[in-house]
């Protein structure tokens, strides 16, 4: 259940309820793909840099270890060991983005597995139930993600067939959490909006899944190549027809300014690979910009990442000339330590963020940080 508890113009602080915990919002969702934050990190590593909430992903647990061998765990949170709420995405990003061949009909989409081949079959029953036995807090519907630019007859299709399967996913939810083996028979299922970069299409569409009486609403399909003012652009034609009291997410994104920018619109729930991936290649957010610890500059630099950070990283006083040559050397470390630094500044914004929404000073913090922080320095 979504509390909104303030807003600032359209931005909005809220808190989300859930039989694994409450989360506040607006959060940062920390990717755990495989059930692991890639760079070397654990569900007690994320205890470590203030995750409230996991996020990961069906299709590749589905292709890899499968959902029977995790549900005998006791679903992803005994598998992982993370306590806190997880999300699962549908996999239908995926299906789109890995599968070289697919074939899509109003039953599913049949494709060929990007590990070995073969040949799998995916609707919006097969997810949920994938889903289901993943046991995770909240789960999402199964759509179809188009590429940017699409022709808007196809675009329109798309959509209205979401709108379809959006509702086999709410029938086949209330059957798995009826099952008498539901890892989490209290799983929650969010409606995700698709329209493609056309107003009019996202516009209808959001109208026909908020009378779905969904859980919490998504906007997909975007963060996927369109020009960075046509995703505000969509955003906020879709935000005033979004339900005030469920949660909005918006799914793959982004950079430090792209969520500031996305929470001024009324956006709540935000995930994205780039802290752990940017990381992993030397990429490190501070509070003045990017830097790129590979640069020769910091060989010789005596201080942390950033010295105004309180990360496990920079309070242990790892220095910038360590962890360049722990890159360098390509020793693991090395991309530990940065994806924990991201990680850690990720939630801490989201922190930020929340406590200038509490003090009504949030505008004057997105003038101030929402173009300094993205900024390569």
């Amino acid at each position: 259940m979504y509390e909104l508890i303030k807003t600032e113009n359209t931005a909005r602080r809220g808190r989300f309820t859930t039989v694994h915990g409450d989360f506040e919002t607006p959060a940062f969702m920390n990717v755990a793909t495989a059930a692991a934050i890639k760079g070397g990190l654990s569900a007690l590593d994320l205890k470590d840099v203030r995750c409230q909430i996991m996020l990961s992903n069906t299709y590749h647990l589905h292709v890899r270890t499968g959902e029977e061998r995790i549900h005998d765990f006791g679903g992803i949170r005994g598998f992982s060991k993370w306590d806190g709420p997880v999300l699962t995405d549908s996999g239908g990003f995926q299906v789109f983005s890995l599968a070289k061949l697919r074939k899509i009909k109003e039953e599913g989409v049949t494709f060929n597995s990007h590990i070995d081949g073969r040949k799998i079959f995916m609707g919006p029953e097969e997810s949920i139930r994938i889903q289901s036995k993943l046991g995770s807090t909240i789960a999402m519907a199964f759509d179809e993600c188009v590429e940017n630019p699409a022709e808007y007859g196809y675009a329109k299709d798309s959509a209205a067939r979401t709108v379809r399967w959006l509702g086999r996913c709410i029938e086949q939810m209330k059957r798995c959490n009826e099952a008498e083996d539901a890892v989490n028979p209290h799983q929650l299922l969010f409606g995700i909006n698709q329209g493609a970069t056309y107003e009019d299409l996202r516009i209808d569409n959001m109208k026909q899944i908020a009378e779905m009486d969904c859980d919490g609403y998504a906007i997909g399909g975007l963060a996927v190549g369109e020009p960075t003012e046509v995703m505000y652009d969509i955003i906020s034609a879709v935000e005033p027809y979004a339900p005030k009291d469920k949660i909005r997410y918006l799914m793959g994104v982004g950079t430090p300014g792209n969520i500031i920018e996305s929470v001024y619109r009324g956006v709540d729930l935000f995930d994205c690979v780039m802290p752990a991936r940017n990381g992993r290649h030397g990429h490190l957010f501070t509070w003045n910009g990017v830097i790129n610890i590979n640069n020769q500059r910091y060989e010789d630099d005596h201080d942390p990442i950033d010295p105004d950070c309180g990360c496990p990283v920079c309070r242990a006083g790892f220095s910038k000339g360590y962890i360049r040559h722990l890159h360098k050397s390509g020793e693991m470390l090395g991309m530990r330590l940065s994806v924990l630094h991201n990680l850690w500044f990720y939630n801490t914004l989201m922190e930020r963020i929340r406590d200038e929404l509490d003090k009504g000073t949030f505008t004057q913090f997105r003038n101030e940080y929402a173009g300094r922080l993205d900024v390569r320095i």
